[in-house]
């Protein structure tokens, strides 16, 4: 019994040694993963060359503009739209970066809410049109930006040549997106120092401003550029096909593409095909549970990049919405089962805290 008893308590002790062992491990490995490299990746890689090419971007359309106006032909106009297009794909690539120099300072809200506020308010634009109100100098966010251009720019695009007025406030909306994007990238060229040296975890650090902005830009998508106009947010009882990002211009679907790949280049740390530096994918995996988890994500990832690619290209988003389109209601499905890998699951294993409300319970 002696014996007995004796074995008992070597195992208990064994035991306890390879939990206290375990533990250790847990509270080490990813303190040893290098978040300044990552961090250098996000910036160099992605963030900084991501506002620069949109930045780029808003030149050539405010040059495109400048050449309309100046003899207001056809061709001259479809320059502008074309313009305005490579700009608006563009800007799917930066919008998930919504914090630092894009975040909320002073008087200005975020970027994605000064200039990524969909749908329009047709109405008021219309209105301040009507009475000559050019300032932009109000809180009706859903009267400027990307999208109030998608509704001028294309809705009886006819009028703009005829229609001074209209033609003002066109060239004050695209020379506030320009102020704004001008004053971001001018931000980062010394918040980049800041960014660098923020490398704990704490909320307010710059590992959680980006995590929370990478997972609250993924649920835009799944909840506003699919859920909403497809009628599966709560409250809705059918689609909604003219709430879908990019209605007038009919790019809603080349929009999401691109903003899903920016969700996907910013969870492996991607600039191209290639992954050059540590990112998300490389931070998980240093954790204890992190390979599971990371095996789980890109399984249910390659659900969503099956989905996406069964939508049909035409016709476009909002009459596949329209018709209750069952690949569009799928896809909805795959993004909302990607959100408990991307939010809940990668948040706990990190231990970051999700610092925005979704109003999703999810």
């Amino acid at each position: 019994m002696h014996h007995t008893l004796t074995f008992r308590n070597l195992m208990f002790v064994l035991l306890l040694i390879g939990i206290n062992s375990a533990c250790n491990d847990e509270k080490t490995t990813g303190t040893d993963f290098d978040r300044a490299g990552m961090l250098t990746t996000y910036a160099d890689q992605l963030i900084i060359p991501a506002f620069t090419d949109l930045q780029l971007k808003v030149t050539a359309l405010q040059t495109s503009w400048a050449s309309f106006e100046s003899n207001l032909d056809t061709s001259a106009l479809k320059q502008v739209q074309n313009a305005w297009e490579a700009a608006f794909l563009s800007w799917q690539h930066a919008n998930a970066y919504n914090f630092g120099p894009a975040g909320e300072a002073g008087l200005n809200k975020s970027l994605v809410e000064e200039i990524g506020v969909f749908p329009s308010n047709v109405t008021q634009i219309e209105d301040y049109i009507s009475a000559q109100d050019f300032t932009l100098n109000n809180a009706n966010r859903d009267t400027r930006g990307f999208l109030a251009l998608d509704y001028l720019l294309y809705f009886k695009s006819d009028k703009l040549r005829n229609d001074a007025a209209r033609r003002a406030y066109t060239g004050a909306v695209i020379q506030h997106l320009k102020q704004r994007i001008d004053q971001v990238v001018s931000g980062w060229s010394t918040y980049r120092a800041t960014f660098l040296a923020s490398t704990g975890t704490e909320a307010g650090g710059s590992t959680s401003l980006l995590y929370n902005a990478f997972v609250q830009s993924y649920e835009s998508i799944k909840n506003y550029k699919v859920g909403l106009p497809a009628g599966k947010r709560p409250g809705q009882t059918a689609p909604e096909p003219t709430l879908v990002e990019a209605y007038y211009s009919g790019l809603s679907f080349k929009a999401l593409q691109a903003h899903l790949e920016t969700i996907n280049a910013i969870y492996n740390g991607q600039t191209g095909t290639s992954v050059v530096h540590p990112g998300f994918k490389s931070y998980v995996n240093s954790v204890v549970g992190g390979p599971t988890l990371v095996a789980a994500t890109e399984a249910q990832w390659l659900q969503v990049k099956v989905a996406l690619s069964l939508v049909p290209n035409k016709p476009v988003l909002s009459e596949l919405m329209a018709a209750g389109d069952t690949n569009v209601d799928a896809l909805h499905t795959e993004l909302q089962k990607q959100t408990r890998f991307f939010k809940s699951d990668m948040s706990s294993l990190l231990g970051i805290a999700i610092t925005f409300s979704s109003g999703d319970g999810d």
